[in-house]
């Protein structure tokens, strides 16, 4: 644990120190004022996210680094630095200084780890007793998208209040407080290390993989930082595909979200199972030894059996969100647990468990939270957390599908719908509407429908699900057709 936030000795600054008094910030202030904003919110499910030099831009950057620091210094309960990250997309740079020049003009001292997860950022928020974290990145989005995630003190992602509360000073509804001194930005690459030492700590002693062949599907991302070292260094053969940051490739045909490299490696070299993780490496999906996809569901499952064989798992419940599969759900009310539902997106998995109290949660796209390792969603500490529990039950993740559950079929289709209004009030679209109820109407209770627009992308999500694929099919067209027609035009 890192136990100081003062201001490492012996490393060159990247800025140099500025004692200018307090009204050194003034014209930079002025400047930020006059800028224009694009309409629209700016802070979606999990930050702001968008193309880069569209969107998120170097002056926007700045500007957002600079009325972010100040509100985290207003709200903030220490006085430490902002750790800064980032994946590996060639805009990332870019982003990273003009962040970096806001938040230093905000008197803030920057620590920026380089390329890391974003769940490095957030552990290491925590622990090196920082005023919070941000993470330049946008996930599983393509190489042309980037994002600005922010974490508080507690490693945690900032309430939707703090989020709000910043976009109204962007907005001009905010009150600068002139900093006393510049703060510095120091580049500090070694506290991704303890990041790495943490993954391994709570499987200790007794962490093994000695024996099993997994491959590793890095997405050209974050994972290519540690994830390989992570696996190696607990004994297991690695087999890495997409390995070396490549910010002109990340998440191209590859990763969390394209799993046919995967499965075709772990043919090619009979691996026993497969991880592929997302962009910023705070997801990961699994692959069994016969192809099969191990997805959120089946984590939690798993996991949560596990937990529940332990007492560890508080009132037997699990929480997922309205993406959770049926099957899922039925199987694991035979184990007597309990599956609690919210909107898609982690931070709202992440309420439900504070307060439930519950330990283990997360979405169908693999990104786990359990707490009692971690706050927020970490890929590889999942999938490490799988591997060891796969090696503990003899060493056969297929073994473990075999015993579980099989889920629904279930379809999700995107339907580009560009104008923001329509994507946010489509239930008042009256065909949409009349679609969607027919299609609940004849499947019943052996299916469900749920539309709704992404909090990510130009976007309305299609989800279909029932007992037989046909009937999936069938309405998944219905309803695309309905929405394509009146609301993507």
């Amino acid at each position: 644990m890192v136990s100081s936030p003062v201001r490492p000795t012996g490393t060159a600054p990247l800025e140099q120190q500025n004692d200018n008094n307090s009204t050194a910030t003034e014209p930079f202030v002025q400047g930020l004022a006059a800028m224009s904003l694009p309409p629209g919110p700016l802070f979606g499910t999990d930050g702001i996210r968008g193309r880069a030099g569209d969107l998120l831009t170097a002056p926007l950057a700045m500007e957002i680094g600079y009325w972010a620091g100040q509100v985290m210094q207003a709200q903030g309960l220490a006085d430490g630095p902002i750790i800064l990250g980032q994946d590996s997309r060639t805009s990332g740079h870019m982003l990273a200084t003009a962040l970096s020049a806001g938040l230093t003009s905000a008197g803030l001292d920057v620590w920026h780890i380089g390329l890391c997860p974003t769940p490095a950022v957030a552990y290491l928020a925590e622990s090196c007793q920082a005023l919070g974290g941000i993470m330049i990145s946008a996930s599983h989005n393509p190489p042309a998208d980037n994002g600005i995630k922010f974490f508080g003190g507690d490693g945690t992602k900032l309430s939707s209040t703090v989020q709000a509360t910043i976009e109204a000073a962007l907005r001009g509804q905010g009150t600068a407080m002139a900093a006393s001194t510049w703060g510095q930005c120091y580049y500090r690459p070694e506290l991704v290390n303890r990041y790495a030492s943490f993954l391994h700590e709570p499987l200790q002693p007794g962490l093994d993989l000695a024996g099993m062949r997994v491959v590793l599907d890095m997405a050209w991302g974050s994972a290519t930082r540690l994830a390989e070292q992570v696996f190696m260094e607990a004994g297991a053969e690695v087999i890495a595909l997409h390995g070396a940051p490549d910010g002109d490739r990340i998440n191209v045909d590859c990763g969390s979200t394209h799993l046919e490299p995967l499965k075709a490696a772990i043919a090619l070299h009979q691996a026993d199972l497969g991880f592929a993780f997302d962009g910023d490496a705070d997801r990961v999906m699994a692959v069994d030894a016969q192809g099969r996809v191990v997805d959120g569901d089946y984590i939690l499952y798993f996991w949560g059996k596990r937990l529940q064989e332990q007492g560890r798992l508080p009132n037997h419940t699990l929480i997922s969100t309205v993406m959770a599969n049926l099957g899922f759900e039925r199987a694991w009310e035979k184990l007597g647990g309990t599956l609690v539902r919210t909107q898609v997106g982690d931070q709202h998995v992440y309420s439900e468990m504070v307060s439930r109290g519950a330990k283990l949660g997360g979405e169908q796209s693999g990104h786990i939270l359990c707490h009692h390792y971690s706050l927020t969603g970490d890929g590889i500490l999942t999938a490490l957390h799988l591997a060891t529990l796969v090696q503990s039950l003899g060493g056969s993740l297929a073994a473990l599908v075999d015993d579980s559950f099989r889920t629904y079929p279930q379809k999700l289709q995107n339907v580009k719908v560009v104008d923001r209004d329509r994507r946010l009030h489509w239930q008042d679209c009256a065909p949409v509407c009349q679609a969607v109820d027919a299609a609940e109407q004849a499947m019943g209770d052996e299916g469900r429908v749920l539309v709704r627009p992404s909090g990510t992308e130009p976007v309305i999500r299609v989800m279909v699900e029932a007992i037989d694929a046909g009937l999936v099919d069938r309405w998944t067209q219905h309803i695309v057709q309905a929405v394509t027609q009146h609301l993507a035009v």
